[in-house]
């Protein structure tokens, strides 16, 4: 189980790496069309935006997985092995259930949104629930990677970084 959470995390952060590659490139298109060719468009902004909603919350599991989230590393350096433990579990275990309750209110709102029909209010109206969704997905996909590395953690087969015991 471990493995294959592992791997949708890394298959997701290539996805969010090349989404915000693509973000590069429409940034740059608008530009020369904006100032160059004096024909902004009417979609590059919006799906810049749409795109890297989704990067971000694809990459979150990812981030996770690497233990490359932000951490106070001069403090965790000083700590006794045992109680830098503790404090990995704890810390899981608040993002857990902080994904537990982004996941859960993040679907009903997409839920909401396709009963109700929103879309934004631009000239593409493209429909809310499309880039809601990333909410749910993105934090169901760093709830299993949380429950990924709380085993990994209790079992004493965690991977910390190199400022890390």
């Amino acid at each position: 189980m471990l493995s294959a959470v592992d791997k949708i995390s890394d298959f997701c952060g290539r996805v969010s790496a090349w989404l915000f590659f693509i973000i590069g490139g429409i940034i740059v298109f608008e530009v020369v069309a904006r100032y160059v060719f004096l024909a902004p468009t009417v979609w590059g902004e919006e799906m810049s935006r749409f795109l890297q909603i989704w990067a971000t919350y694809l990459a979150a599991a990812y981030v996770l997985r690497n233990r490359q989230l932000i951490a106070i590393d001069v403090v965790v350096e000083k700590m006794p092995f045992r109680l830098h433990i503790v404090c990995e579990t704890c810390a899981l275990l608040i993002i857990g259930v902080f994904s537990l309750v982004a996941f859960y209110y993040g679907l009903e709102t997409v839920i909401d949104s396709v009963r109700v029909g929103r879309a934004t209010s631009t000239m593409l109206a493209v429909p809310r629930w499309m880039t809601e969704l990333a909410i749910p997905i993105g934090f169901g996909l760093m709830l299993l990677q949380v429950i990924a590395e709380l085993i990994r953690t209790v079992t004493g087969t965690v991977k910390f970084t190199q400022s890390s015991h």
